[in-house]
C-alpha cells in the first residue's frame, strides 16, 4: 500500500465570523498530485495554513511524514515545500539574490541549485533582474522557486498559476507534472484553475462553508458517464449540496 505522506483527521478551525474549516479528514499519498477545490472563502487557504503550521487548528491533527505538525513541526516541514496565497520577495533585490537569501536556511544546498530551480519556474533569464520590475506571474514564479530549492518531497501550493498568462500556466503544469512523475513528488494545490488541474491531478477534493463533501480518485469521479469533466463534477457537486441544506 502507498504511504500517506499528509494526513489530516478530523480538523476542525473555528473563526470569530463563524466561517473556518470542520471536521476535515483526507490523505494524499506519495506521489499523487492533490486537487484542493472550492469557491471562495470555503475554507482552502485555512486548511492549508494548518496544515504548515501558519495557524493552530481548534480540534483534529495534520501529520506529514508522520509527524504531527504541532508537537514536532521541524520534522514535519523537513521535507516540505509551500507557497501560500502571496508570492513574498524583497523587491530591491534580484530574484537570485532572493533565493541566496532563502537558500541560508538549508545549509547542505548545492551551489547549482539556485540556478536550476530558476530554469525549472522559466526566470533563468531574468534572475539578475530586480523583483520590483517583475510582473505578478513571475513573482509567483520566484515564489515556487523559492519552495522548490530544498527538493521536497511533497509540495504545498495555493493557487500556484496565480498571475500566469496561459502560456505560464501550461508551463507549469507541464512542470509539475514532469516533477511528479520523473521525481516522485508529492503535490497538494489549490487553485480556480479548474481545467488546467484536471489535466494534472490524480486525485481531487471538493470543500464547501469548510466541509469536505467531495473526495476520491480523478479517474473514478470523472469518468466520461455521470460527469464528463472536473468543472461539471465541481458545479453538480456543489449545487447537490446547496439543494440538501435547503430541503434538511
Amino acid at each position: 500500500m502507498t504511504e500517506a505522506i499528509l494526513e489530516l483527521n478530523g480538523l476542525t478551525k473555528k473563526y470569530s465570523n463563524k466561517r473556518g474549516v470542520e471536521q476535515i479528514t483526507l490523505q494524499v499519498k506519495r506521489g499523487e498530485v492533490y486537487g484542493f477545490f472550492g469557491p471562495n472563502g470555503a475554507g482552502k487557504t485555512t486548511v492549508m495554513k494548518i496544515i504548515t503550521g501558519l495557524c493552530r487548528a481548534d480540534q483534529g491533527n495534520a501529520r506529514l511524514f508522520g509527524y504531527d505538525i504541532t508537537t514536532h513541526y521541524t520534522q514535519a516541514m523537513q521535507k516540505t515545500g509551500v507557497l501560500i496565497e502571496t508570492a513574498e520577495a524583497f523587491e530591491y533585490m534580484s530574484g537570485y539574490k532572493n533565493l541566496q537569501l532563502a537558500s541560508r536556511f538549508y545549509p547542505e544546498l548545492g551551489k547549482s541549485r539556485i540556478d536550476e530551480v530558476l530554469e525549472l519556474v522559466g526566470l533563468a533569464k531574468y534572475k539578475q533582474e530586480k523583483v520590483a520590475g517583475y510582473s505578478l506571474g513571475m513573482k509567483q514564479r520566484l515564489g515556487i522557486a523559492a519552495a522548490l530549492l530544498s527538493s521536497p518531497e511533497l509540495l504545498i501550493l495555493d493557487e500556484p498559476t496565480n498571475g500566469l498568462d496561459i502560456e505560464g500556466m501550461v508551463e507549469m503544469r507541464k512542470m509539475m507534472a514532469l516533477l511528479a512523475s520523473e521525481q516522485g513528488m508529492t503535490f497538494f494545490l489549490s487553485s480556480h484553475m479548474i481545467q488546467e488541474m484536471e489535466l494534472l491531478c490524480t486525485r481531487i477534493g471538493i470543500v464547501n462553508e469548510g466541509r469536505l463533501i467531495q473526495e476520491g480518485l480523478l479517474s473514478d469521479l470523472v469518468d466520461g458517464q455521470v460527469y464528463e469533466s472536473l468543472e461539471q463534477l465541481f458545479i453538480s457537486t456543489l449545487q447537490e449540496e446547496r439543494e440538501r441544506k435547503e430541503y434538511a
